[in-house]
């Protein structure tokens, strides 16, 4: 099942992303689940969010990835939204 995590960042968070960011592409790296992904950005190309495509069995899977995230756990986020999403391209 493929979810796409959309994720916002807590206004002016901006550091608390970067102190993380390691940690957050290694979580990437070990679990093995993430399809694609990638940062949501400003006008001025700074970093606000994260988009997710995870590939896991179920939604549970995916609530569990999303809150042990480094970012989730470091409190990066104002809002995570979890849905079904479908590839049709690519």
């Amino acid at each position: 099942m493929l979810i796409a995590l959309i994720a916002r960042d807590k206004p002016d968070h901006l550091q608390t992303r970067m102190d993380n960011r390691a940690a957050h592409l290694a979580y990437i790296e070990s679990t093995g689940c993430v399809a694609q992904a990638g940062p949501l950005l400003d006008q001025d190309g700074s970093m606000v969010g994260s988009l997710i495509i995870l590939d896991v069995e179920d939604m549970a899977a995916g609530q569990a990835w999303a809150d042990n995230d480094p970012y989730a756990k470091a409190g990066l986020f104002e809002a995570v939204e979890l849905i079904t999403w479908k590839k049709v391209v690519g």
